[in-house]
């Protein structure tokens, strides 16, 4: 049986502003699990606001985003406007089958491959995809952070005629990814990755797909011409060259994450699962936990399938860490 419910997401500060108050400079949006220390982008050149995205300039940006990804020759990288644009094209590289997508997880999966109509399963696990037409594995999976080893994904590959990882939070975890075995894997894989989510750059959209050349080619013709940005080009081709950005982007999420956890081990929840990006927490009961700290002007993330699942992004520092304590701001 396929996920149902509402497709929601994190974000959006519109309807808890209406109904906690307060200027949207003063709220903590901790609902989507993007890094809220984001890269400092560098000052753009005048060329990537002016002009159509340039071939070499693409080029530039690839190469270093797939050095950082591990890709390996036999792979092609093919960007685009954030994952969720590849997300949506992703179900029209096979016919139309019987999809297993391992849940509960991002529930853009299950929309774009109904859409395209397919049938939608719901499985535990991966290995229960086996013999479906298709799979789709969040990996580390969001929001209950469950994690596969790349070789075991490997290995389902060969059980379906097209396997999808989404690797939108492996920037933490880079051990999981499958990219840099991709030679290995005997069947048609795509994986995907999110630039926004570690950089903090959500706005810039900007994200990859690694396939085959056939698959990735595939991928291209439907996206068309310029699907990515100068602006994102240029940042993009910075940051993922940053290395010691992005050590120090890693140590410095882990020790926010392990503090988050402290703090809700003193309230009484339970982890659940997550990254150092996000925290899932059972709290007995979400919607008072949200409310909570809603009167904190912290906006947090429940789920609809559970009653006591709360999700909180990894704080920026002290001070946003402080806020989660602090006396009620709503009058």
């Amino acid at each position: 049986m396929a996920e149902s419910g509402p497709r929601e997401h994190g974000g959006g500060l519109e309807a808890p502003m209406a109904a906690y108050g307060g200027a949207i400079e003063d709220w903590i949006d901790l609902s989507t699990g993007i890094n809220r220390v984001p890269y400092p982008v560098p000052p753009l050149s005048p060329r990537a606001w002016t002009a159509l995205p340039q071939a070499g300039a693409l080029e530039d940006m690839l190469a270093a985003a797939g050095a950082y990804f591990g890709v390996p020759a036999a792979a092609r990288l093919v960007a685009a406007a954030g994952a969720q644009a590849l997300i949506q094209q992703v179900p029209y590289l096979s016919a139309p089958g019987r999809v297993g997508i391992v849940s509960p997880t991002y529930n853009e999966h299950a929309a774009a491959f109904a859409a395209a109509g397919w049938q939608v399963v719901a499985v535990a696990e991966p290995a229960d995809a086996a013999g479906l037409e298709a799979a789709v594995v969040v990996n580390p999976n969001n929001p209950d952070g469950r994690c596969w080893s790349p070789e075991a994904l490997a290995a389902l590959s060969a059980e379906v005629a097209l396997l999808v990882v989404d690797e939108s939070f492996a920037d933490t975890a880079p051990e999981l990814s499958l990219v840099g075995g991709l030679a290995r894997a005997p069947g048609r894989v795509v994986v995907l990755r999110s630039f926004g989510k570690f950089f903090g750059l959500a706005g810039v959209r900007l994200g990859f797909a690694v396939a085959s050349p056939a698959l990735a080619e595939a991928l291209a013709e439907r996206l068309g011409p310029w699907a990515v940005s100068g602006p994102a080009i240029e940042i993009a081709a910075w940051a993922y060259a940053d290395h010691a950005w992005i050590a120090e982007t890693r140590g410095r999420l882990a020790a926010e994450a392990a503090a988050l956890d402290a703090w809700a081990g003193a309230q009484g929840w339970s982890l659940v699962g997550g990254t150092t990006l996000f925290r899932t927490y059972e709290t007995g009961d979400a919607a008072a936990a949200q409310a909570m700290l809603a009167c904190r002007h912290v906006w947090s993330r429940r789920f609809s399938y559970s009653p006591g699942w709360l999700r909180l992004g990894t704080p920026a520092g002290a001070a946003e860490r402080a806020r989660l304590s602090a006396e009620t701001l709503r009058a």
